[in-house]
């Protein structure tokens, strides 16, 4: 081989003889030559890695970096099954470990000193640690809930009232609790009035000596000191409905009957009716005198004024009648006797409570003997009770 060749062997080489210069366009033998050196370097650079191979794989462990100018084979089906098995193990297996380790951070939060290293992060917890977490970690459970339940209250609440709804349920359960207190006002008052004293009694009214005599007023009273009753009479008035309930707008009642139609001072029985409740939209200022009447036991002193006299009662006894039995006021006695007459249970006018009363001053034995006949004295059929409520009188009720 002449020196001033290029030697194609030998890497690198110059194309040019030395001290020369080629400026003409190359041949299709030095371009051929130049891709062959470049072929050889890639070759040399790749031939000098090392074979690699994929976990689990029985694929033949060969370079794929080793270039050859020769064809490669085509992987089999089976090989690439193989290939992608291995790879999904390997995937499986560092995702569960990395879900687990988290969800363990989770419910056992660290609350212990972290030592950092090259293998990775490493904690330490004792018992009491352990004890202090979960009850830590219950409180705040409880509290959570709490919350929620209460946002759930409150996110309620708020969808109710601006409820299209609501306003109209609003309104109907006022209108019912208004009509509810109407008709049945009485029952609740007077069962507070039964425990609450209706007036203030006149201390001259509290008798040491019932047999002294007393000036007294000529206007007609009845005086209950146990149960603290200061009230106007309203004699010689008939004994219909209207009537009594008339006079017991300002106080009590008498009821006169035939056989049952005396006077203080007189032979026979004196009736006087009053109210223990009565409808709160009807008037007078009595409506509740007689809530406590009950509470009379024998032995209970009462007192009259009738005609400037003061005529004094011991109690003898009570019971309960119905409404129709106007016969129960109508029995003989030689005595001025004087009963007491209200509606029961307090509130109702289901029954009628009767409290008798004996004369014991002035002297019995004077009293005069009950006129023969009165024209107030008609014949009555009912006791007389309490006012109709407000929608019994709308709708008929009596």
């Amino acid at each position: 081989m002449k020196p001033d060749q290029p030697d194609s062997s030998q890497s690198g080489a110059p194309l040019f003889t030395q001290g020369q210069e080629d400026h003409t366009a190359p041949t299709l033998d030095s371009q051929q030559a130049a891709a062959q050196i470049v072929r050889g370097q890639i070759d040399s650079l790749f031939e000098q890695q090392t074979p690699i191979s994929v976990p689990g794989s029985t694929i033949e462990n060969v370079n794929p970096y080793a270039r050859t100018h020769e064809e490669h084979t085509t992987p089999q089906a089976e090989q690439w099954k193989q290939y992608h098995t291995a790879w999904q193990t390997y995937y499986q297996k560092y995702y569960e470990g990395y879900y687990t380790h988290h969800l363990q951070q989770a419910l056992k939060p660290q609350t212990s000193t972290v030592a950092q290293s090259q293998t990775g992060i490493f904690s330490t917890q004792s018992p009491e640690q352990t004890t202090d977490t979960e009850t830590l970690n219950k409180d705040e459970a409880l509290f959570d809930l709490r919350q929620k339940l209460l946002g759930k209250v409150k996110a309620s609440a708020a969808k109710v009232r601006k409820s299209r709804h609501f306003v109209p349920i609003t309104a109907a359960l006022i209108v019912i609790l208004i009509f509810a207190f109407l008709q049945y006002n009485q029952l609740l008052i007077a069962n507070v009035m039964a425990y609450v004293s209706p007036g203030n009694i006149d201390p001259q009214n509290i008798v040491i000596d019932p047999s002294t005599t007393v000036a007294v007023t000529p206007d007609p009273k009845l005086i209950i000191p146990k149960i603290n009753v200061d009230v106007p009479v309203a004699y010689d008035i008939g004994n219909d409905y209207a009537s009594q309930m008339a006079a017991m707008a300002k106080g009590v009642a008498w009821f006169g009957v035939p056989g049952a139609s005396s006077h203080p001072g007189e032979i026979g029985n004196t009736v006087i009716a009053g109210h223990s409740s009565n409808d709160l939209l009807e008037q007078g200022d009595y409506k509740f005198i007689f809530a406590q009447l009950d509470k009379l036991e024998a032995g209970d002193t009462i007192y009259a004024n009738y005609h400037s006299i003061r005529y004094t009662y011991v109690v003898t006894g009570k019971t309960v009648v119905s409404p129709t039995n106007v016969a129960a006021l109508i029995y003989p006695t030689t005595k001025p006797v004087m009963t007491l007459l209200t509606c029961t249970p307090v509130g109702t006018a289901k029954n009628r409570l009767l409290v008798t009363a004996e004369q014991v001053s002035p002297d019995p034995s004077t009293s005069a003997p009950a006129p023969a006949s009165s024209t107030s004295n008609s014949e009555a059929t009912v006791i007389p009770g309490t006012e109709p409520t407000l929608l019994e009188k709308l709708f008929g009720g009596k």
